[in-house]
């Protein structure tokens, strides 16, 4: 069976979320498409640039704004591995991106726990795909950021 290119595309927003998984960073990575042509990667660089608003789809955006050479994203579709948290969804919203495609839900910082409209009234919203990858990638980082961390198994501190 042929892949569909919404399956295409998160693919390599998947590999952009092992890219930081391998970095320990939060495993989540997005890609910009515009006629069908990738033309921008990207993934969580919180740690590496110690910087709070360093999410994928905030470097994505960056990155494919200036490939386009402006700063509206009226033709291209944003593919992301797991859905943007408000502040993400508010920076695809002045994007003005025609579309928003992501993976895995986030029950706890995801934007659709947010009232109010945060994306562009005309972005077009897909949801679940390769779901099953995306959350895997997160429940692997967490379980072995918890694992490994001494402070996390010994509650009252590490040993002395």
């Amino acid at each position: 069976m042929a892949e569909n290119k919404d399956e295409k595309y998160m693919k390599a927003a998947l590999a952009e979320a092992r890219k930081a998984f391998d970095k320990q960073e939060v495993p989540i990575g997005s890609v910009v498409v515009c006629n069908e042509m990738i033309i921008a990667r990207a993934h969580n660089l919180t740690e590496t640039l110690k910087d709070p608003t360093a999410h994928a789809e905030m470097q994505v955006i960056t990155a494919a704004t200036n490939w386009l050479g402006g700063k509206y994203l009226t033709d291209c579709t944003i593919y992301v591995t797991v859905e943007p948290c408000a502040m993400c969804a508010g920076a695809i919203g002045w994007s003005q991106a025609a579309g928003l495609v992501y993976g895995a839900s986030d029950e706890k910082r995801g934007y659709t726990g947010i009232t109010g409209q945060l994306l562009h009234p005309k972005t077009r919203v897909s949801k679940g795909i390769l779901e099953k990858e995306c959350s895997e990638l997160m429940v692997k980082f967490f379980r072995e950021k918890r694992f490994n961390n001494p402070l996390k198994q010994n509650p009252s501190g590490p040993d002395v």
